[in-house]
């Protein structure tokens, strides 16, 4: 069964905007200090951890590694409050008080920089530093980049989501292909020879590159090309970094190769639910796919009437030497600034983001990746070679993220808006509409300072 929780990350951020909107105005509380408790010397303990699991499995999951926790740690007792989402708990740290958890889990990375700065998540980097743990030997690249801003590492990764390609492994043979691409002019030839025309649509298309394709988004793709987003100054580099311009030309060209932007979009729109049996990939509908690992969990459920494999998303062809890399983001987890219970509060997320038997239990039980380089190396975790390959990408150090920013995942809402336009042919010139995109982040992050 696929995580509820799972929409498109570019979604998420259109969504998180009442989000971003109450962390930009609302003003109560911002300046709250945490303080201190006994547990450490043995005192007994209460605090609240707020999280927005629903499923049975995934409450489960987080009821049983609080449970070890709390054999381990027989003074701190923990109430779990499940299905909460990020307005919820962002109301409640401002408000402060007895009822405001004491530590909290997001499915929002785009928000990272707005809790960091708005200072709503205490900064974690003094706890760290106390138990001896260096953040770039425990955490990979990737993860570590999606949970700090600008120097406050305010929460730590609590397992991941990598994304790479699925592909129909008979639809293959009877294609002839006898691999899974890894440069993009592979990718397109193989894109090419999968799409079966019938009528005025398809019976069947190699991969479906429009930017509303589900995890097709101009993010997760762009990420196959290691841009920089932002220069040391905080300044958009969209513009001037040819990655962004190169990937951007590539998807269009691949659009126009596999039948053009109206007739995929008209295919489109006769796909199923993203998170359903009727899913374009489980039906057959499209050859090859880019999603993330806890897809791997619902397909092996499944009686297919073909087989399928995983593998690295393909790179561009003169960055050959980085394929295995793939995009990244995932859950976080970090303490309340106001909590008057940070001791204790520190002592569960230490070890529900740095205890390998519990981030390899939690990986195994909601099939995502798990988010230290022990655990992912670890004996322990689940040997199925499909979703090994989301492993790999997780621990390939060319794997990348979306960095966090003032005003949240803004940034990527724009960019996505210019990539629609684009390939739609509504937006002609690249080069203008990339400058004036810039333009465009630069002004709204100016404004949420």
């Amino acid at each position: 069964m696929l995580s509820a929780r799972r929409p498109s990350r570019l979604l998420a951020a259109a969504t998180g905007g009442a989000v971003l909107a109450l962390l930009a105005t609302a003003c109560t509380g911002t300046n709250a200090e945490g303080g201190q408790d006994d547990s450490a010397a043995g005192k007994d303990v209460t605090i609240t951890f707020w999280h927005g699991w629903s499923q049975d499995s995934e409450t489960k999951a987080i009821e049983d590694n609080v449970a070890a926790f709390e054999k381990a740690h027989p003074n701190i007792h923990v109430k779990i409050v499940s299905r909460i989402e990020d307005d919820k708990s962002e109301q409640a740290l401002r408000a402060g008080g007895p009822d405001a958890p004491d530590v909290v889990s997001s499915f929002t990375t785009d928000n990272v920089g707005k809790f960091c700065s708005a200072k709503v998540w205490a900064d974690l980097n003094p706890f760290l530093k106390k138990d001896g743990i260096d953040p770039a030997k425990t955490f990979p690249g990737a993860m570590l980049k999606y949970t700090q801003f600008e120097g406050n590492q305010c929460s730590l990764p609590l397992l991941g989501d990598a994304y790479g390609l699925y592909y129909n492994k008979t639809a293959f043979a009877a294609a002839g292909i006898t691999a899974p691409p890894k440069t993009f002019s592979e990718f397109e030839a193989a894109a090419a020879k999968l799409t079966v025309a019938e009528g005025d649509g398809f019976k069947q298309l190699g991969f479906m590159p429009n930017y509303h394709g589900y995890e097709s988004s101009i993010a997760h793709l762009l990420g196959q090309y290691g841009p920089t987003y932002f220069d040391s100054a905080g300044k958009s580099t969209l513009a001037t970094d040819p990655k962004v311009s190169a990937m951007m030309e590539w998807q269009k060209g691949l659009v126009g190769k596999l039948g053009g932007f109206e007739k995929l979009e008209k295919y489109r729109t006769g796909f199923g639910d993203e998170f359903s049996a009727k899913n374009p990939f489980h039906t057959g509908q499209v050859a090859m796919s880019m999603d993330g690992e806890w897809r791997t969990a619902a397909l092996a459920e499944e009686k297919l009437p073909f087989e399928w494999a995983t593998a690295p998303f393909p790179v561009p062809d003169d960055q050959a030497a980085t394929y295995g890399r793939g995009y990244q983001t995932g859950t976080i987890i970090g303490i309340a600034r106001g909590s008057q219970k940070q001791t204790a509060a520190w002592e569960l997320v230490k070890y529900l983001t740095t205890n390998t038997d519990a981030v390899v239990s939690f990986a195994n039980a909601i099939h995502n990746v798990p988010s230290t380089f022990e655990a992912l190396d670890s004996p322990k975790l689940t040997t199925d070679p499909n979703f090994r390959t989301f492993i790999d990408i997780a621990k390939n150090p060319n794997s990348g993220t979306t960095p966090a920013s003032l005003n949240g995942g803004a940034y990527q809402v724009s960019l996505q808006n210019l990539g629609f336009d684009y390939e739609s042919g509504k937006q002609t010139d690249l080069k203008a509409g990339l400058a004036a995109t810039a333009k465009e982040i630069d002004a709204a992050v100016t404004q949420a300072k």
